[in-house]
């Protein structure tokens, strides 16, 4: 059995992606998760696209049990008040304020569970100028500013994948995963609270940096001190090159493109006039990379030991060589039959995977594992 967090019992409050992403990298690392949903209909991720079971569902309830709870009712309140009695974490990612309403606030909660750990995933925090607003990803990705490192301000259109949710979630499980072990060690019970904002800016710690030591961060601050190039080659699939600090591999590249006019030009001598040169360079071996196919590039590229990747389409990284030698997705099926693709958890442990990861539940799948019939009380 390879579950680290065997044994530990997490109830998760949580809808759409903070707080149940956090509650699926604990149940990768083995722990039981139990989501509380509300009876009609449950999280609203489960409806996105019709019906109950939506991608958008499957991408962040991996693993879990399902338990439909009316906390409105006290049937709902008992079974709750049971399991909180049992849970050694509870997640929620409601706004501040919530949960006391519902009637489990902190001492509420402590009563029943003085052991239990509490950890509430808010947009802005517990107080504060903005801590009752709305929050989703573009909201904490704009605050942050992460999208002003991706927006075109003359035309400004939102694009890519969700940012600031899944780092979140994220933070809270290694929040989680770290009052545990605190726990175990000192007897200590950690209340948590981690916010999208705080979240967002922790994970973009180096154009803060920047910005302290008096460097303009713009898009390209971050790419041109790393010297990373996105390129289109003559069949129209992207490249990437990453040069990193290394001489090595601008020495490399120089001798696998054989244009001696980028290798000897002035403006390119060190990497601190790459720096300042940056987009002079990317012009220049934007006409260099666009006379071959990608294919031949990669083989070239390959052969002289550049750091680079093909620009993959979603589509295209499950074929991946790679991601296909690693076997990063399995597949599993809901209780209904459902076929679900889904993606190993990617921590190793003693050189294996964690256990077999189970489908995302039904709604209420799971009631009867853990609701007890009002006359067995």
């Amino acid at each position: 059995m390879n579950k680290p967090l065997d044994g530990i019992r997490v109830l998760e409050l949580g809808t759409v992606i903070t707080g149940p992403l956090a509650g699926s990298l604990l149940a990768e690392m083995g722990a039981e998760v139990i989501k509380i949903e509300r009876p009609d209909g449950g999280d609203p991720f489960r409806s996105f696209l019709g019906g109950l079971y939506s991608p958008h569902f499957q991408a962040y309830n991996k693993n879990k049990k399902s338990v439909t709870l009316d906390l409105s009712q006290d049937e709902g309140r008992d079974a709750l008040n049971d399991l909180v009695r049992s849970a050694d974490v509870m997640l929620d990612n409601f706004r501040p304020g919530v949960l006391d309403r519902l009637g489990y606030g902190d001492e509420a909660v402590r009563s029943l569970n003085p052991d239990i750990i509490c950890c509430s995933i808010t947009g802005f925090g517990t107080d504060g100028p903005y801590s009752s607003r709305p929050a989703y990803d573009a909201v904490a990705q704009s605050l942050a500013g992460i999208a002003g490192l991706f927006v075109d301000p003359a035309k400004p259109r939102l694009t890519g994948p969700t940012i600031s949710d899944n780092v979140t979630g994220m933070y809270a499980a290694l929040g989680i995963m770290a009052a545990l072990f605190e726990r175990e060690r000192k007897g200590v019970r950690r209340r948590l609270n981690v916010s999208m904002l705080e979240a967002s800016m922790a994970f973009i710690p180096d154009p803060f940096a920047f910005a302290d030591n008096d460097i303009e961060v713009t898009p390209t601050t971050r790419v041109a001190a790393s010297q990373s190039f996105a390129m289109r080659c003559r069949d129209g699939k992207g490249l990437a090159l990453h040069l990193s600090s290394l001489p090595k591999f601008w020495d490399a590249l120089c001798e696998a493109i054989e244009q001696d006019d980028i290798r000897d030009d002035p403006r390119f001598a060190t990497r601190a006039l790459r720096y300042e040169n940056y987009s002079v360079l990317a012009e220049r071996l934007a006409e260099v990379f666009v006379e071959q196919d990608r294919d031949a590039w990669i083989e070239r590229l390959s052969r002289f030991d550049i750091p680079f990747a093909p620009i993959n389409s979603v589509q295209e990284v499950a074929e991946d060589p790679q991601v296909r030698h690693l076997a990063t997705f399995y597949e599993s099926r809901a209780s209904d039959g459902t076929e679900v693709r889904s993606m190993h958890c990617p921590v190793w442990f003693d050189g294996k995977r964690t256990d077999p990861q189970g489908a995302p539940p039904m709604l209420g799948e799971h009631n009867d594992l853990y609701i007890r019939p009002p006359h067995t009380k």
